[in-house]
């Protein structure tokens, strides 16, 4: 274990290695506050991995998402990163949560869920509404499965609704997303700390 937290990201989006993806732009902007904190973040796109449907850590021959969860217990911040479509999560996001699912009925050497002492934000891009609604459902889906979600733990960014610019054509990044992602990563490092000298009680 290193003397400071580790982060692993993982990008949502719809759109495989190597399209351009603005989920990858905020997550490099996240990675970058959280460098600041000295949080070493490593970053997977979900999409180009095969993440099978189901529930629980290992669905057999071809599953990708053993390593998936072998990154994610290794960090102390999980950063999800999702687009919106219909309002929503990304499909490929769902996918992650369900296989996250798993860790309800998996305990540490001290009995308590598997994934207790970690923490969890969230980032999402799009081009209607909905980056609110979308980060209540991730929030209470990633507190289920046993992270934490620090105070500021979303960044955002939506652009007008249906329109053509995306996060990743903007020529600047806008002060409030600046400040936002910086909250973030400020709160996500301190709590990760926190958790890790003096974590959560075994039931």
């Amino acid at each position: 274990m290193t003397d400071h937290p580790s982060a692993f990201a993982i990008n949502c989006t719809l759109k495989p290695s190597p399209a351009e993806s603005s989920c990858d732009r905020m997550l490099g902007l996240i990675a970058d506050a959280l460098g600041e904190h000295h949080v070493e973040t490593e970053t997977v796109r979900a999409v180009d991995l095969h993440i099978a449907p189901g529930v629980t850590s290992d669905e057999g021959q071809g599953d990708d998402w053993p390593e998936v969860r072998e990154k994610i217990l290794d960090a102390e911040i999980l950063v999800l990163a999702t687009p919106i479509w219909l309002g929503n999560p990304s499909s490929v996001c769902r996918r992650v949560l369900e296989r996250l699912d798993a860790f309800l009925g998996e305990t540490d050497h001290r009995g308590r869920m598997i994934s207790f002492d970690r923490v969890a934000v969230v980032a999402t891009v799009g081009n209607e509404d909905g980056a609110h609604n979308v980060s209540a459902q991730l929030f209470q889906a990633l507190s289920d499965v046993g992270f934490t979600v620090p105070a500021g733990g979303s960044a955002y960014w939506v652009g007008e609704a249906m329109g053509s610019v995306d996060f990743k054509d903007l020529d600047a990044i806008p002060e409030k997303v600046s400040e936002t992602v910086s909250t973030l990563a400020g709160n996500a490092a301190h709590l990760a700390r926190l958790l890790r000298s003096d974590g959560y009680p075994a039931s």
